[in-house]
């Protein structure tokens, strides 16, 4: 079995990202507790999470949409909806997950990724 590492790296972003950007609005109207982040500085989240998803969505699109690219926005898209919905106030360690998984998703485009088998 070999691992996609920039397939999974990508899934993340995307989907912390994104659970990250609509958390706040979410959370509001369903009465769910805010971190201080999304409290006190709610636009460097919704940035943050921005960038992450650009980061995701980046990759897919250089693959394209057979080659794993439209794989990549649906799981991501999975997995903010689980993220955000399923573990409620554990969606806000998004804060910490999106920015690494875009991080080292631009480290593994730009040196190469690793192939485990």
């Amino acid at each position: 079995m070999i691992v996609d590492l920039p397939f999974l790296l990508a899934v993340g972003a995307i989907g912390w990202g994104l659970s990250l950007a609509t958390y706040r609005p979410i959370a509001r109207r369903a009465g769910w507790p805010l971190g201080a982040a999304q409290e006190k500085l709610p636009a460097l989240t919704l940035v943050i999470g921005l960038i992450s998803v650009a980061v995701g969505l980046a990759l897919a699109l250089t693959r394209g949409v057979l080659d794993g690219g439209a794989a990549i926005v649906i799981f991501g898209l999975g997995l903010a909806v689980f993220w955000s919905g399923f573990l409620r106030v554990g969606a806000q360690s998004a804060l910490l997950l999106a920015p690494l998984a875009a991080l080292s998703l631009i480290g593994v485009w730009i040196f190469g990724a690793p192939v485990y088998a």
